[in-house]
């Protein structure tokens, strides 16, 4: 069952809250109701649905009523007989003919096949088709999931990337600050306060670009939505992250073949070309149909013959029937100029095509779920070292501020940390975040991905997201 009025309401309804208080959950539901991407995948479904409905119709009786009301004259030379009054002997006469006439018929024809192969064949190939619809939608839930994670979480490394730019500007407003100071006093050299000026002015310039960067990641999330969505969840400071389970890669790999909606739909869709074969093939069979109907049908009007020598005969026409007409009709194709051998070398090329298409779907499914998993277990490791990295830059940065101030160290060295401390907080943003992204990615892969797996990374989001930048 489609549930998208029912999502459509429910964000209608609760559209004020939604849109001042955003966690992953209620922006996923927002987009499950307003993305036109999952829309059209919904759409597609029912459209692909019902061609096993109308496959299945035409093996069915088709019924038919016709009316037909037609007036016809003609005119023309013609040969009357009659029978001569004096010698009562048959004469022929030629003369003129014209004749008027109304006729009408009703009727009703029932045909219904006995044995079409191409009809059974077509039947079987659009319920494969109907299957593979379904997995394709299956298939589209899962890319809305991860495609609105994605487009969540870029929200939030842009926003920790514009807090880390924001507080980089006003530490090297503060360096410059201290340049020109220690200047003026005769204690820095004049090239200090211009590094000092330029790294401060390239950190503003950074900071307008990342806001940028901020909004036009707001705008790709309201691009799924539908909606502007603001006051986003973050993850806290001590997060850790953990492997989802004790599963190894092969056996993602394996459940990925076994349990992949995309690689399943793929699959119905080679069943529905060899069907198509088949159809073509049946171009060769005879076909038994029956035939039914029941024509009630009449005709009126008269005939006048003229003859110089008689004068004009005026005769009425008149017939009347009805009744039933039953019959069973077999056709045998014989020659179709080559189109139905070519039509089965059509059908035969398609099928290679979605077979080919099937392996290479295969494949790349195993080694997406290889690297999938491979990333994952690799950004365990990377947000950690990028957590240590920074907390050694945060240090480098402090200890050369403290040697700034006893003289070991010079300004250059102050801003070289910062801008080292700079690309640390938005390395370890990235890191946290693709952790993340990567874990729900694995499970689409493996084709076990669901709400309650959006659900499970929601709860780790608890953070005020914008709390500590100034948009």
């Amino acid at each position: 069952m489609i549930r998208r009025p029912l999502f459509l309401a429910l964000a209608f309804v609760l559209a004020p809250s939604l849109a001042s208080a955003e966690d992953l959950m209620q922006t996923y539901e927002l987009a499950r109701a307003g993305d036109p991407q999952f829309a059209a995948a919904e759409s597609g479904r029912l459209a692909t649905r019902e061609g096993a409905v109308q496959a299945r119709a035409a093996m069915l009786p088709q019924l038919d009523g016709t009316a037909t009301l037609t007036r016809s004259r003609s005119k023309g030379p013609a040969t009357q007989n009659l029978l001569d009054p004096n010698t009562n002997q048959p004469i022929s006469l030629r003369g003129e003919s014209d004749s008027e006439t109304t006729s009408r018929r009703y009727g009703v024809d029932l045909t219904q096949m006995i044995y079409d192969h191409s009809r059974i064949t077509t039947l079987k190939s659009q319920k494969a088709l109907s299957m593979a619809s379904d997995f394709q939608l299956e298939a589209a839930g899962n890319d809305l999931i991860t495609r609105t994670s994605a487009a969540y979480f870029n929200v939030l490394v842009q926003l920790e990337t514009l807090a880390a730019a924001q507080a980089a500007e006003d530490a090297a407003k503060k360096q410059f600050d201290y340049a020109s100071k220690r200047l003026e006093v005769g204690l820095a050299p004049i090239t200090d306060v211009h590094e000092a000026q330029a790294q401060y002015e390239s950190a503003r310039a950074s900071t307008i670009l990342t806001r940028n960067a901020v909004e036009d990641a707001y705008q790709a999330l309201a691009e799924i939505t539908g909606q502007p969505v603001r006051n986003l969840k973050a993850l806290p400071a001590d997060f850790q992250p953990v492997l989802p389970n004790s599963m190894g890669v092969e056996d993602w790999v394996q459940t990925a073949i076994d349990n992949n909606p995309a690689l399943q739909a793929k699959e119905y869709q080679l069943e529905s070309a060899e069907a198509n074969v088949s159809t073509a093939r049946a171009g060769h069979y005879p076909r038994l149909y029956f035939n039914g109907s029941y024509v009630d049908s009449a005709q009126w009007g008269e005939n006048t013959f003229s003859n110089s020598g008689i004068g004009s005969v005026t005769n009425p026409i008149g017939s009347e029937s009805r009744g039933p007409q039953f019959g069973i009709t077999l056709s045998v194709p014989i020659f179709a100029g080559g189109a139905t051998q070519s039509g089965v070398r059509q059908a035969l090329a398609q099928r290679d095509v979605t077979q080919d298409e099937l392996v290479q779907q295969r494949r790349a499914l195993e080694r997406n779920a290889r690297n999938a998993y491979q990333t994952l277990v690799a950004g365990i490791s990377e947000v950690e070292a990028r957590r240590l990295a920074l907390v050694s830059a945060q240090s480098a940065y402090d200890a050369s501020n403290v040697g700034l101030e006893v003289g070991t160290r010079t300004v250059l060295d102050v801003l070289q940390n910062q801008r080292n401390l700079f690309t640390a907080q938005q390395a370890y943003a990235q890191a946290r975040y693709n952790y993340l992204q990567n874990r729900l990615l694995l499970q689409q892969a493996a084709g076990t991905l669901k709400v309650e797996d959006l659900q499970d990374v929601n709860r780790l989001l608890t953070v005020d997201a914008e709390a500590q930048v100034d948009l």
